[in-house]
């Protein structure tokens, strides 16, 4: 029988999974603003390139650039988003795996667009499939961990009432 994490013991699967997440966000980043000109796109394979491509351009918004001009409100955001992570974390139920998971996530997304707006003044968008508006990897991260810990928590409410 194998121990079930819960509170600070959870606490390290978090914080790793969110390293992960900000090393891999900043690091994707990072290299576009190095190679791409801001405007510019660049595909890997240019026979997909109307599928996917990097288009290097800024954001002011949240996830997706949906509304730009409330780009301090979210910079309050992601601060309030990370603080009650880390400081309320063990009142989720985090001795399910994928809610330890979707914390990281989460955690992990809004740090590297929490330092994109600090350090920056906007975030750094990337990944254009033409079809959506361009986006990161911290933009999929949170989406995802929104998606997971949305799932589990209404899944528990079922399986609880």
């Amino acid at each position: 029988m194998s121990a079930r994490p819960k509170g600070q013991a959870a606490f390290p699967t978090i914080i790793g999974i969110a390293a992960i997440v900000f090393g891999l966000d900043q690091a994707s980043k990072f290299l576009v603003t190095q190679y791409i000109p801001e405007g510019g796109s660049w595909s890997i394979i240019p026979a997909f390139e109307r599928l996917v491509k990097f288009t290097y351009i800024t954001n002011t918004g949240a996830a997706f650039g949906l509304l730009p001009q409330l780009g301090d409100l979210f910079t309050v955001v992601a601060v309030v988003v990370i603080g009650g992570i880390i400081f309320f974390h063990q009142q989720f139920p985090t001795q399910n795996l994928w809610v330890r998971v979707s914390l990281g996530l989460l955690l992990g997304g809004v740090m590297g667009n929490f330092i994109d707006r600090i350090f920056r003044g906007y975030v750094v968008d990337f990944v254009d499939i033409g079809f959506w508006p361009i986006f990161n990897v911290a933009d999929v991260s949170i989406v995802i961990g929104i998606c997971i810990l949305t799932y589990h928590l209404w899944d528990l409410d079922k399986t609880s009432g």
